[in-house]
């Protein structure tokens, strides 16, 4: 379970961008640990790392826990077994419900007295017999008087064969035959079974990594499958826990559960950050441990349930506390899973302390909450640490089997507690207990679920827009790829830094026990990856939840999107450069042909001289048409050369003013609504303005455009134009740039025609 973040940085963050902040990867990724380097480009951890002594101590581990459960199930079937079922009376007494044993049938319905065993031994017996554990009793003489009564009815019973004195005199004499496997039940052989896989988990943690944290955690899970071991035990009893458990029940619980409190304590101070000060708080916690084992184990503190109780959950609260010290030193998504499963569980143990304590006038009702209550929680805290180690992973069915594991322990409390406190029937709590149980599930399960997995920040259709904006601008800017990429991946995971290195992922993988994502960037021009750079992003969602292989699958799906998106855009563009060859040789060959050939014979030098200026034009037309791009300062010449030609054959005089503060190329489209734009309001001076001069204005500043036209002819009102083909076209052209067009009147007479392009992109 060994998550921590190879190099990450220990100093606090600086407040800003996180991007920029203290945990950002600086341009050569440096401060990064070169082990997390070697292992996440080179290939996943080897198995031949398995094949030596961790498996071999794997597979004894394993047969040790499998031969342990068959022990203990072999241990209890050979002990003495009275098949009879009973409860607690009314008044105190324990009552035979049921048996199918012929000497005790007649006494159905009896109270049972005492017991008499071979030895003449005698132990008198109550309903406290029927407590599995003296674990969850809240009164010191209680538990004193039950651990007597078990050793005495376990002791009168290991001879084989026992007297029953029952109420009204009666007695029946009753041979103990051996309990068998068959008769262990199925809540033995699930706790069992479920002890043996958190044992094996706990090794495997171990195993894989034996760092002081995950011994911790293999202390923690090693004492919960203990715990559950022995409730196993528990749930097989039938009159009499067997020797030597009733001594042995209080202390080995107590101790169990305070050494996982104080290994919880221990690990929250080291993972996923060392705390100052850990050292310290990790040797109070040891000590304050150990004297409490010690002073309960040998009855010398009073109140000892209280106190256990209380320990446990201050312990839980102590965790709670340094989790989050830990992420305000330094946001870690693992801490904060912690620490909302360490809320949980301290949550679900004070109320189960609450209804235990609330319950305790009531010996019935008491009885009913012991007897699921601890079991209940034992098997939650225990799916908790089965969790723990799949985080990285965090599939699906192990975050849904964590929402109903806490779902069912809610309910079960609430249960327990409408039981207690409100005196409802079993049939009314239990069914108020699903309702608002099942009301929260439903409630709260996809807010819970957006925790632990990717909420992404993207909507589809942003996605997309962004996708192709970005192939646009990698077509452009090739070498830009990574930076763009980084972009679109702080958008979609908001990580609290991000990084392009120079060394090649062989995949998109997570690392560092989910705190890492690296992508490899695709070198989209050329099509082959090549020695390309890798991008490493940390702490998803600012450090409030770990990376997914469901997160290394959707970035994998972005690249190749983008790299679709660049693919598409160049057999686009490919497409339209090859028809745009062909209509310009076809113009070239058979239209300017066909001019040429009326040129020669024309009848007036009127005539010859219109077709030479449309030959002219048709020239330039296909000359446009066939160039990949436009420099903006050769365009500019054809524009002023063109227009002069026009304006002169008019008699008007031009007026040029050119500005640009860098050369751009202009695409075919940009080029040509340009071109078309002054032509034909150059056009409708010459044919509407009677001016005698025509000023044209055009600066280029950054990426913004503007085009001025200004005669000084008679037009006036230009709101009241009709637009027709002509002025339609201009706007049509100038809003496919992203522009705006606009007509003014001028004082001293004339019209001005403004053109804006804001946005003039160098691919459009």
């Amino acid at each position: 379970m060994d998550m921590r973040l190879r190099g990450a940085p220990s100093s606090p963050h600086t407040a800003g961008d996180p991007a920029s902040s203290s945990f950002s990867l600086g341009p050569d990724a440096s401060h990064l640990d070169s082990g997390l380097i070697d292992r996440s480009f080179g290939g996943d951890e080897p198995l031949s790392r398995w094949m030596g002594w961790r498996l071999r101590l794997l597979v004894v581990a394993a047969l040790l826990g499998c031969v342990g459960v068959l022990l203990l199930a072999r241990w209890l079937a050979e002990s003495p077994h009275l098949d009879a079922t009973w409860k607690a009376g009314a008044q105190g007494q324990l009552e035979l419900v049921s048996s199918a044993d012929p000497m005790l049938t007649p006494h159905e319905g009896r109270a049972l007295l005492g017991v008499i065993g071979g030895d003449n031994s005698m132990a008198v017996v109550d309903a406290l017999t029927l407590r599995r554990s003296s674990r969850w009793l809240t009164d010191d003489i209680e538990r004193e008087r039950h651990r007597a009564m078990h050793e005495q009815l376990s002791t009168a019973m290991a001879q084989g064969k026992v007297k029953l004195f029952f109420s009204e005199g009666e007695m029946a004499e009753v041979s103990l035959p051996r309990r068998g496997l068959g008769s262990l039940g199925a809540m033995f052989w699930l706790l069992s079974g479920l002890a043996l896989v958190l044992y094996l988990v706990a090794m495997v943690v171990v195993l894989a990594k034996p760092t002081a944290r995950n011994l911790l955690y293999a202390l923690a899970a090693l004492c919960q499958s203990g715990n559950l071991a022995f409730i196993a035990i528990e749930s097989t009893m039938g009159l009499a826990l067997p020797l030597p458990l009733p001594r042995w029940n209080m202390p080995v619980h107590m101790s169990l559960d305070l050494l996982t409190a104080a290994a919880v304590v221990h690990v929250s101070a080291l993972h996923p950050r060392r705390i100052p000060g850990a050292g310290v708080v990790s040797w109070l916690s040891w000590v304050s441990v150990a004297a409490l084992i010690v002073l309960i184990g040998n009855a010398e503190l009073g109140a000892a349930w209280w106190w256990l109780q209380g320990s446990v959950t201050l312990y839980g609260l102590v965790a709670v506390a340094l989790l989050t010290w830990s992420h305000h030193i330094e946001p870690h998504p693992f801490a904060i899973v912690m620490r909302r499963f360490g809320v949980l569980a301290v949550g679900t143990w004070v109320l189960l302390t609450l209804t235990l304590a609330a319950s305790s006038n009531a010996p019935q009702v008491q009885q009913q909450i012991a007897a699921a209550g601890p079991t209940i929680w034992a098997v939650f805290l225990a799916s908790l640490l089965l969790l723990l180690p799949f985080l990285s992973k965090s599939q699906q069915v192990m975050r849904e089997f964590s929402l109903l594991a806490a779902i069912s322990t809610v309910a079960t409390a609430l249960d327990l507690l409408f039981v207690a406190v409100f005196s409802f029937g079993q049939f009314a709590s239990l069914t108020l207990a699903l309702f608002l149980s099942l009301g929260l599930y439903s409630g709260a399960r996809q807010w819970l679920l957006n925790q632990l997995r990717n909420q992404n920040v993207l909507t589809t259709e942003r996605m997309f827009e962004k996708l192709y904006r970005i192939a646009r601008e990698v077509e452009a800017h090739p070498e830009r790829t990574p930076t763009l990429l980084t972009q679109l991946l702080r958008e979609l995971f908001e990580p609290m830094e991000a990084v392009v290195i120079d060394q090649r992922s062989p995949s998109t993988r997570v690392t560092g026990g989910g705190s890492t994502l690296i992508i490899p960037v695709p070198q989209l021009m050329n099509g082959e990856d090549g020695d390309a750079s890798s991008i490493v992003i940390r702490f998803a969602h600012h450090g409030r939840r770990l990376f997914t292989t469901e997160d290394a699958r959707l970035a994998e799906r972005v690249v190749e999107q983008l790299r679709r998106a660049v693919a598409f855009d160049k057999a686009v563009e490919q497409g339209r450069s090859e028809e745009r060859l062909r209509l310009a040789q076809d113009l070239h060959d058979d239209i300017g042909a066909r001019l040429l050939t009326l040129m020669y014979k024309a009848q007036s030098p009127e005539m010859e001289n219109y077709v030479r200026h449309t030959l002219q034009d048709l020239k330039t037309l296909t000359r446009g048409l066939a160039a990949p791009n436009h420099p903006l300062s050769h365009a500019a010449a054809e524009w002023k050369s063109d227009l002069t030609q026009r304006l002169t054959a008019a008699h008007i005089s031009l007026g040029w003013n050119f500005s640009a503060d860098r050369d751009i190329s202009l695409t075919v489209v940009q080029w040509s609504a340009l071109t078309r734009v002054m032509r034909e309001l150059v056009n409708n001076v010459i044919a509407h303005s009677q001016a005698r001069r025509v000023d044209i204005e055009f600066v280029l500043d950054g990426d913004r455009v503007d085009l001025t036209v200004t005669d000084n002819g008679a037009g006036r009102n230009p709101q009241a134009w009709a637009h027709g083909l002509g002025l339609g076209g201009v706007r049509k052209r100038v809003k496919q740039l992203g522009g705006e067009v606009d007509w003014r009147e001028v004082p001293a007479g004339g019209i001005c025609c403004r053109v804006c392009i804001r946005q003039l992109s160098e691919k459009t």
